[in-house]
């Protein structure tokens, strides 16, 4: 499986899942996010990276919403958050 992140602003990115079925999805992720998320630690792009592996380790690709603010995670998996912290801190 492979993830590409494609930025198409400074805040809106195309994430494309190549798997057995291909998967398209917008994410929107503000520097604010960025900020709360990553404490600056690590690129929005490695923050989108973490957060698809993320939910590709509880959801097929084809599961994941095509369209969602990358903070909207949590409102989904609340373990998300305390996963983003520790992922940055190492």
């Amino acid at each position: 499986m492979e993830i590409l992140i494609n930025a198409l602003s400074k805040d809106k990115f195309e994430i494309e899942i190549k798997a057995e079925q291909k998967s398209k999805h917008f994410v929107s992720l503000s520097d604010e996010t960025h900020l709360n998320l990553s404490s600056g630690k690590i690129s929005k792009k490695d923050l989108i990276e973490f957060s698809f592996l993320f939910l590709l380790d509880r959801e097929s690709n084809t599961s994941i919403l095509s369209k969602f603010k990358l903070r909207d995670i949590s409102k989904y998996f609340p373990e998300y958050l305390d996963k983003v912290k520790t992922y940055c801190e190492v």
